[in-house]
């Protein structure tokens, strides 16, 4: 359980305003469905997720604990200072917009912004750290959609009464907390 409800949070504050949150909000905008939106967004964000826990269960299996602890403690204390660098949309990933339909589009776009993205490297080092895949992927999964939907029924609402600095900050700060946790080895979890 532990693993389902700290990669629903560390996610979900992570995405806010990451270029997938960004992205939810264009897409919206332009397409004003919200339906078929969503169910893209769910898509895209299982089949990255679940190939980025993949990725970070294979990485466990491969190193030993000892290296496995220093590699994770130090890739959650690169998300902390990461995740303090604001994201901008990427034009290109919401490019095609009458080609595949609302739902293409939005699978699209969304799989290739995850790409490398901030939530997909802490779905690799969650799923690393916890060394089991379906509540890693699941939970971050959660924290996607928590993040994204309200992004596409309430857009600009949203991002003007929520301070993205402070959001970031305490994301942060949770990584941190996590890296410096990891690396202290407390609990003993690897």
């Amino acid at each position: 359980m532990e693993a389902f409800l700290v990669s629903t949070g560390v996610i979900a504050l992570g995405e806010m305003g990451d270029k997938t949150q960004l992205l939810a909000f264009l897409l919206a905008a332009t397409f004003k469905r919200p339906l078929p939106i969503i169910l893209g967004i769910l898509t895209a964000t299982v089949v990255n997720h679940a190939l980025a826990g993949l990725v970070g269960v294979w990485i466990a299996a491969q190193l030993g604990p000892n290296i496995l602890r220093w590699v994770i403690g130090v890739s959650f204390l690169a998300m902390a200072v990461w995740i303090l660098i604001p994201d901008k949309t990427d034009d290109d990933a919401a490019g095609g917009k009458q080609r595949f339909g609302v739902f293409g589009t939005t699978v699209l776009a969304f799989f290739l912004a995850e790409m490398g993205d901030k939530t997909q490297i802490a779905t690799v080092a969650l799923a690393a750290r916890y060394h089991d895949l379906v509540p890693v992927v699941a939970g971050t999964t959660l924290g996607m959609m928590l993040a994204d939907v309200p992004a596409v029924f309430l857009g600009d609402t949203i991002g003007k009464k929520v301070s993205m600095p402070l959001v970031h900050g305490i994301a942060a700060l949770i990584f941190g907390i996590l890296g410096v946790l990891a690396l202290l080895n407390v609990g003993n979890v690897f």
